[in-house]
C-alpha cells in the first residue's frame, strides 16, 4: 500500500511538473506583475498570481501600475478646505478691527460694535444669498452629470480604444482569434506580424523544452524564464522521467494588453492550444503521465521585447 501511494505522488509531481511552466504561474511582466491582465474572450477569468518571480513584491499600501488615484468614498465629500473657513474669519477680523477702532478712538474696545452690527447683518444676507446660487448650481450640474449617461464604458476605464469597426484584430495564423467585447489596452500598436511571432514562440517554446535544449530555449525566453525551464528540467531528471510534447496547436488566442516602459515593450497574450503532453520514464521510454490522446491548455504568456529588438517569452500564467 505504501509503494502504491509513493508511486502516485511520484506521478502527481510528475504530472504537475509537465509542459513548460509546470502547470504553475512564473515569470515577471515588467511594472504590471503582481497585477492581473484584463480578461479576454479566450480567457475570460482571471489569472493565477504570479507563483515564482524575481519583480519585488509591492509595499502594502503601494498604488499599484495602472491605477489611477482613488476616487473618494461614496459618502464622504472630496477633500476641500472648511466651508466655514473663510466666513469665520472674516468675522473674527471684523469683531477685532471694531474693537480696535474703537480703543484708538478713545471710546473703549466696545465702542464700535455698534456700527459693526449693521455690517453684520450685510455680511449674513450675502452669505445667504451665495449659499443658495451655491445649491442652484450644485443642482444642475448634478442634472447634467445624470443626463450625460451611465458608467464609463469598459473598454474606456482600461484605457483602450473603441472596439474596432472592422471586427476582430489581427491575429495568430494557426488558430481562430477570438473577438473580443471590448478592445483590449494596446498602447504600442500589436501588428499581425507580431501575433504570428507569438505563435511561432509557442512552438518553439514547446520544442526547445522537449528536447531539453537549454540554449534554444536562451534565445526565445528571458533569462528569468530559462532559469525556471532549467529547474523543472532538472527535477525530472532527477527523478528519472523526461517531458515530451508534440503535436502543438493553437486554437483561438486574443490580446489582453500591450504597454512600453523604459527597459522595452510587453504584449500579454491569451493562449488555447491543444498538445499532447506526456513524461516518460527515462530509462525505459514508459509513459508514467499524462495523457498519451492530447488535451487543450488556456494560459496567458506576456512577451517581452527591447526597444527594436525581436519578441522573447518573460511569462506564463494559468488561466484561473
Amino acid at each position: 500500500m505504501t509503494a502504491v501511494a509513493s508511486v502516485a505522488l511520484m506521478l502527481g509531481a510528475l504530472a504537475a511538473e509537465a509542459r513548460p511552466g509546470g502547470g504553475r504561474s512564473s515569470g515577471s511582466r515588467g511594472s504590471n506583475t503582481h497585477s492581473a491582465p484584463p480578461a479576454t474572450n479566450t480567457a475570460p477569468s482571471t489569472a493565477q498570481p504570479m507563483q515564482r518571480t524575481t519583480a519585488p513584491t509591492p509595499a502594502p499600501g503601494t498604488q499599484q501600475p495602472g491605477m489611477g488615484q482613488r476616487p473618494p468614498a461614496a459618502n464622504q465629500p472630496a477633500a476641500q478646505g472648511s466651508r466655514w473657513g473663510g466666513l469665520g474669519m472674516g468675522l473674527a477680523a471684523g469683531f477685532l478691527g471694531a474693537g480696535l477702532f474703537g480703543l484708538l478712538s478713545g471710546g473703549g474696545f466696545l465702542s464700535g460694535l455698534g456700527s459693526l452690527m449693521g455690517m453684520v447683518g450685510f455680511l449674513f444676507q450675502v452669505a445667504l444669498i451665495g449659499g443658495v446660487i451655491f445649491l442652484v448650481v450644485r443642482f444642475l450640474r448634478g442634472r447634467r452629470e445624470q443626463q450625460a449617461g451611465g458608467p464609463m464604458p469598459a473598454h474606456a476605464r482600461m484605457g483602450g480604444a473603441d472596439p474596432m469597426p472592422n471586427g476582430p484584430i489581427p491575429g495568430m495564423a494557426g488558430g481562430s482569434v477570438a473577438s473580443p467585447s471590448a478592445a483590449p489596452s494596446d498602447k504600442i500598436g500589436v501588428t499581425g506580424q507580431d501575433f504570428d511571432q507569438f505563435e511561432r514562440r509557442l512552438q518553439e517554446v514547446q520544442d526547445a523544452y522537449s528536447r531539453e535544449d537549454l540554449n534554444a530555449l536562451r534565445a526565445v525566453a528571458t533569462p528569468e524564464m530559462v532559469s525556471y525551464f532549467a529547474e523543472d528540467l532538472k527535477a525530472n531528471a532527477d527523478k528519472g522521467a523526461v517531458n515530451r510534447i508534440s503535436n502543438v496547436k493553437l486554437l483561438q488566442g486574443d490580446l489582453s494588453e500591450a504597454w512600453r516602459e523604459q527597459d522595452g515593450d510587453y504584449a500579454t497574450v491569451a493562449m488555447r492550444y491543444g498538445l499532447t503532453d506526456v513524461t516518460l520514464e527515462r530509462a525505459s521510454g514508459r509513459i508514467i503521465a499524462g495523457n498519451p490522446r492530447g488535451e487543450e491548455v488556456t494560459e496567458l504568456w506576456t512577451f517581452r521585447r527591447p526597444h527594436g529588438g525581436t519578441w522573447q517569452l518573460s511569462a506564463i500564467q494559468q488561466a484561473a
